[in-house]
């Protein structure tokens, strides 16, 4: 009778952990904001004076934290045609330095500068704050607050 009780109480526990896992995985799929249409990242692709690659495979990167795809710059926004990994909370910065990993991004966050959050997950175009010049720095970072996960970046100059 003990041994099926506490069976029961495991299978409870297994279930409760994997249906949280999906919910958090789940959630920034459903609230997904829409990826704007080809023809604008296109018009933002041919004025870009920046371009950088998003790549899968970097050393703070995995298979559920990644990016693939080329990301433009233009001194009112910035754009990505390609994918992210979805999730909570993505937030853009911009680096003076290349970073590729979490704790390269939490040693340097305080010289880093935010620009917008993320929330579309298959192409993106975020305006760029007034007072934030995309020349002054070379990276563009995807980074997960809510969780401190590193990403993607992207090296564009």
């Amino acid at each position: 009778m003990m041994l099926k009780k506490l069976l029961m109480l495991i299978a409870v526990i297994i279930i409760f952990v994997a249906g949280f896992f999906t919910g958090i995985y789940s959630l920034p799929i459903l609230t997904e904001a829409p990826a704007p249409s080809s023809s604008t990242l296109k018009q933002h692709k041919n004025r870009a004076l920046f371009s950088g690659e998003f790549k899968p495979n970097l050393a703070g990167s995995d298979r559920f934290h990644y990016g693939n795809g080329t990301v433009y710059l233009t001194n009112d926004a910035i754009s990505m045609q390609g994918e992210l990994s979805p999730g909570p909370d993505y937030q853009l910065y911009l680096s003076r330095n290349f970073i590729d990993n979490e704790a390269d991004f939490l040693a340097q966050k305080g010289t880093m500068q935010r620009v917008a959050g993320v929330r579309s997950f298959n192409g993106f175009k975020l305006v760029v704050p007034q007072g934030i010049d995309v020349s002054d720095y070379n990276t563009v970072i995807i980074w997960c607050e809510s969780f401190e996960e590193f990403i993607t970046a992207a090296q564009y100059q």
